[in-house]
């Protein structure tokens, strides 16, 4: 991965902090609504961490087989994308 590590560590810490905000919230029996909220939040910041790993992928891994000849990895890129959305 040739992204920027120390945004991807903050993104990946910052999820698990929230998933960890969940699990405590579930066992002291929180309101639902206050929990679904974090839930959303994790969602929020893993989709960014993900649509910055997939820009990563596409502008190196992608790039590099296309320029080998490989252009089949398109298809896998299009899978990716159609995964992340």
């Amino acid at each position: 991965m040739k992204a920027d590590n120390a945004r991807i560590n903050r993104m990946l810490k910052t999820a698990r902090g929230q998933i960890d905000g969940i699990l405590k919230m579930v066992e002291e029996d929180r309101y639902c609504g206050d929990i679904l909220m974090q839930v959303a939040a994790v969602e929020s910041a893993l989709q960014s961490f993900g649509y910055l790993l997939l820009q990563d992928h596409l502008t190196t891994c992608v790039v590099e087989e296309i320029q080998k000849g490989n252009v089949d990895v398109v298809d896998e890129a299009m899978e990716l994308i159609k995964k992340l959305k």
